[in-house]
């Protein structure tokens, strides 16, 4: 139960604080959040985690965030000012289920090890796919900026 309570306080306490970083501290061609060779364009997501099947099952945490979410679980329009917003939420998004992750050793102080290790395994396992999603959306929507002459 310990376990339970305490990542429902750190998903709450990491979106309660990436929420309110400013946008401008994000920049999807930076070294952390630009596209990298492996990613072939996204075709990486498609051909071997078959991305489109299932990304639309993925929740969207702007559900329950009101007034300081975005969704991003679908395109709400295709002008560039919108497209430029969902990209740096892409930004904001990956951010936050990394440092989710990054949480998940401290399971280790007051758990058997065995038990640490499944909280691990479960942070990747909840977290990975989301940040796949992200860097998958953002892939393509770079794509579409460039293709309309659009500075990022």
């Amino acid at each position: 139960m310990i376990d339970i309570v305490a990542w429902f306080v750190i998903h709450l306490a990491v979106v309660f604080w990436a929420v309110r970083i400013p946008v401008r501290y994000f920049n999807p061609i930076g070294f952390f959040y630009r596209p990298r060779g492996w990613e072939k364009k996204g075709a990486v997501y498609q051909n071997f985690f078959k991305i489109k099947r299932w990304k639309k099952h993925a929740p969207d945490g702007a559900e329950f965030l009101k007034e300081r979410g975005f969704p991003k679980k679908k395109l709400l329009n295709s002008k560039t000012p919108y497209l430029k917003s969902f990209l740096l939420e892409t930004c904001r998004a990956e951010l936050t289920h990394w440092i989710i992750i990054f949480f998940a050793p401290f399971f280790f102080l007051w758990n058997r090890f065995w038990v640490g290790w499944i909280m691990i395994l479960y942070a990747l396992i909840e977290n990975f796919p989301l940040i796949m999603v992200q860097r998958y959306n953002r892939i393509r929507l770079l794509s579409i900026l460039h293709r309309r002459g659009e500075k990022i």
